[in-house]
């Protein structure tokens, strides 16, 4: 009979193995418990162990959990191999951001790393373009592609819609997007959208001789998905887009296998990180959330905009440091920018983020006071300037749609 123990899952003499997956987290004890007793049952409710001693009869699998390292609040955690299922994401997740979140024994917890281990990395397809979306589909050269989302994001007829891609790309925007909540409604139908955008598309190339794109809203159940997906092939578009978070990694991991028979890039859209990463003692990190994203597959991801923006961030540099860095030979992420940015926020957001990245105004496109087209220029002249070392200040004075977004605006961050 073999006797399993809360104690059996910390050892802080251990050393891991180069096949284990080793997560950071915070933890906060509750009340009665010290750390050592909170980082074992960590350990334990996250691979194989329960409350009560259990009395085992006969060999079994060591799939135990070892909490390792203690640095203050900091708990180093690993896991064995076997304990994963091959290219199952849902099922990684369900061990180290599973249960562990809803413990007693902790009174905050939060999933702060990962270190991916081989065996268990490349059993995901990771992206099928990364950043060579930027010149593979738009010959972008060594500037930030771009993208505008039509505002207000829902409400628009179909028709509006379209016109309003017409004119940002004819303005000089690379991507047209759909945001996070316009789908398949009535005012705006999915395929009628689909179509009508993809015309002014095509018009717009005609017309500005440069490639342009359009990231269409697919987030549905999974069957739906993959159909949405079709569709767009079929028409003739590059991309889709996803909420991969709403959705689920489970479904991204349909979408992943589909576009790639497809041949389509897929970019994700974060809507309710923040659920899990905003509170900054207990969820998940942004940080592993962008990690999930790249090894399922996913081709930009947003990542914030190094506090520039309206919305919170966290870490938006070294997010993206590991989206680009070598994994076993995986692709790499785009990450996208957006989030409250205007023109004048441009020379900033590229010093702190550099020109590998897609830069996405909304706002600070349509709400330019001479309309989008305009708008759409001054965020692309900002962008040529800084890319050419010219001050914004400096440029405007032969780019009046730049000026005059700079007077609306200035450089302030908005909320």
């Amino acid at each position: 009979m073999t006797g399993i123990r809360y104690e059996d899952f910390l050892d802080l003499d251990y050393e891991p193995a180069a096949s284990d997956l080793v997560c950071s987290f915070h933890v906060e004890p509750a009340a009665d418990m010290d750390m050592e007793s909170a980082a074992s049952r960590v350990a334990s409710e996250s691979s194989n162990g329960t409350w009560a001693e259990l009395q085992v009869s006969g060999g079994i699998t060591d799939l135990s959990a070892t909490a390792f390292d203690i640095d203050g609040s900091r708990v180093q955690v690993a896991y064995p191999d076997e304990l994963f299922e091959d290219g199952n994401m849902a099922q990684v997740l369900s061990c180290i951001a599973g249960n562990i979140m809803g413990m007693k024994a902790v009174e905050r917890i939060r999933l702060l790393d990962c270190e991916w281990p081989e065996p268990l990395a490349t059993t995901f397809p990771g992206p099928q373009f990364g950043t060579s979306v930027r010149n593979d589909i738009f010959d972008a050269g060594d500037r930030p592609i771009t993208a505008t989302v039509p505002k207000p994001k829902v409400g628009l007829s179909t028709d509006q819609h379209a016109e309003i891609g017409y004119e940002a790309w004819t303005g000089g925007i690379d991507l047209l997007k759909d945001d996070e909540n316009l789908t398949d409604q009535a005012f705006n139908p999915f395929h009628d959208r689909l179509t009508e955008s993809l015309a002014q598309r095509d018009r717009a190339e005609e017309e500005t001789g440069e490639p342009k794109s359009y990231l269409v809203n697919i987030t549905a159940d999974a069957n739906t998905m993959l159909d949405r997906a079709d569709a767009v092939a079929e028409q003739g578009c590059e991309y889709v887009m996803v909420d991969v978070v709403t959705t689920g990694w489970a479904a991204v991991q349909s979408v992943r296998e589909r576009c790639e028979e497809l041949g389509l890039a897929i970019h994700a859209h974060r809507a309710m990180h923040a659920a899990f990463d905003r509170v900054e003692n207990h969820g998940v990190s942004m940080r592993v959330l962008a990690q999930i994203a790249r090894l399922v597959g996913v081709d930009h991801i947003h990542t914030g905009t190094a506090d520039l923006g309206k919305l919170e961030n966290e870490d938006t540099e070294g997010i993206n440091e590991w989206l680009y860095a070598d994994r076993y030979g995986m692709n790499d992420v785009l990450p996208m920018a957006s989030g409250g940015l205007h023109p004048g926020l441009v020379p900033e957001l590229m010093d702190r983020v550099g020109t590998n990245v897609g830069i996405q105004a909304g706002g600070g496109v349509h709400g330019h006071p001479d309309g989008t087209h305009a708008g759409a220029k001054a965020l692309r002249q900002a962008i040529d300037a800084t890319m050419d070392g010219v001050p914004v200040e400096e440029y405007a004075e032969d780019h009046s749609e730049l000026a005059t977004a700079l007077e609306k605006w200035g450089t302030e961050t908005p909320r």
